[in-house]
């Protein structure tokens, strides 16, 4: 089994998937750098040349390194996580493994395990390039948030005040998908709404029942574009009135089409220029580019017989240029590493090496428990709230594994994770490419795995 392992401590120069060095192994490379040794070939010259521009963007690209131990982990107890992340590719549970752990916005252990490419034999590395999908939803509320900050709405406008086709939008009362009965809306659909998961939108890739068929039969995710998106939808009944309850559902597609219906943009251009670029997120975006493709993994699920198979990807999320819309709630694809700074900065309370993407008030709003406005019933026997975009641990006792009260983050499909603690200043990803979603329960041994390790 590949396994590629990342602590501050060594420097490795092993393309792709780079380590970063300690400070004063730095220190003692930029002087290398500055005097670099006479080379007679010019070819030779080239590979040193590529090697230290590999070097610099790989730099620049993640989190500055630091040791377990000065990041209040025990080294021997993070032993226990490796080994469990080992087991689940060893015992070929999953095909391969990304985890990635920082605190006080240095990288404290970056690990990547088994393939990316079972069919090539190419390994998992650190820099491979993963289908986040509902892990893009974080960021596209970190988007409409941005927008809701600059005064251009409010949280509770209704949405339709800038998306008009969604005005007249009905609410299912029973019915088949080719004879449905049908309700008028007692409240619009807020912003908030679409932010929370309770504007009774729904997904339409699972399920039979006849609410699901109507839906499937709009072909959403063939849309040309965002605009034609909402087109399809508006003619959709919601499957209970706004605020009524939580349901998971294309809330943040819609929000990428308010997005660029508001800003003017694309919806990916406005990524690119307020979060991707201030963030340097280099390898994050709605479509790869050709020289990228060798890195992106395939996404994997197991036969009968335990072993691995391509899965088509859902949600028509495909990584070439034009194929699919820009899908705010699952069409991203991203990097540990990219996603990680992206992380840091809402762990920062809203700001990153200087770049301020939300304000940290925001962010307070931004997780906290939107939830208690929904009826008794509905958030009863839930083990954790709901913020704007984000889950929300709200008490300790209603869950199996450790964690801090103010916890926050999302998951994607294809088994990828992201926690934010503000409270132990920790940001925890795991990318698995894999469906279904979490199968073997991987992410409840990591979270135990890497706060057990905490001193």
């Amino acid at each position: 089994m590949e396994f590629e392992s990342h602590h501050a401590t060594a420097l490795r120069v092993d393309a792709p998937g780079t380590s970063l060095p300690p400070p004063e192994a730095r220190s003692r490379f930029s002087q290398r750098q500055a005097t670099p040794p006479r080379v007679k070939s010019s070819g030779m010259k080239m590979v040193i040349a590529l090697l230290l521009g590999l070097f610099a963007v790989t730099l620049r690209a993640q989190l500055p390194p630091v040791s377990p131990k000065a990041a209040g982990f025990d080294p021997e107890r993070l032993k226990f996580l490796h080994q469990t992340t080992r087991r689940f590719v060893d015992e070929k549970l999953y095909a391969g493994l990304i985890t990635l752990l920082a605190r006080d916005g240095r990288l404290v252990d970056f690990q990547a395990c088994g393939l990316r490419d079972v069919e090539r034999q190419l390994p998992m590395q650190r820099d491979t390039i993963c289908r986040v999908y509902s892990m893009s939803k974080i960021i596209t509320c970190v988007a409409a948030l941005i927008l809701f900050e600059e005064g251009r709405f409010n949280l509770d406008d209704p949405v339709s005040n800038y998306l008009p086709e969604m005005k007249e939008m009905k609410v299912w009362a029973g019915g088949t998908a080719d004879a449905p009965q049908l309700e008028p809306l007692k409240r619009p659909i807020t912003i908030k709404h679409l932010l929370t998961h309770t504007s009774g939108l729904i997904y339409d890739f699972a399920g039979e029942n006849e609410l699901t068929k109507l839906w499937r039969r709009a072909d959403l995710w063939n849309a040309p574009d965002l605009t034609k998106f909402i087109a399809r939808l508006a003619k959709l009944p919601l499957k209970h009135q706004p605020g009524d309850a939580y349901t998971y559902g294309v809330n943040q597609d819609v929000l990428g089409a308010l997005v660029e219906r508001v800003s003017g943009l694309r919806f990916g251009a406005f990524l690119q220029a307020r979060i991707f670029s201030p963030l340097r997120m280099t390898d994050t975006g709605f479509d790869m580019p050709a020289e990228k493709l060798s890195r992106l993994a395939r996404t994997y699920k197991r036969t009968p017989e335990g072993r691995f198979i391509e899965a088509e990807p859902i949600l028509e999320t495909w990584p070439e240029p034009g194929r699919g819309i820009e899908a705010g709630g699952s069409g991203l694809f991203s990097t540990a590493g990219d996603f990680a700074r992206f992380a840091q900065m809402l762990c920062n309370g809203g700001t990153l090496e200087g770049q301020r993407i939300l304000g940290r008030k925001t962010v307070e709003l931004m997780t906290a428990n939107h939830l208690v406005t929904l009826p008794e019933k509905e958030r009863a026997d839930r083990a954790k709230g709901f913020g704007l975009g984000v889950e929300v641990v709200t008490d300790l006792g209603r869950l199996a594994t450790p964690a801090s009260v103010g916890q926050f983050g999302w998951y994607g499909a294809a088994t990828t994770y992201c926690q934010v603690d503000p409270k132990e200043r920790l940001v925890a990803l795991a990318f698995a490419q894999h469906f279904p979603f979490n199968e073997h329960g991987f992410f409840a041994r990591f979270q135990t795995g890497y706060y057990q390790a905490l001193r």
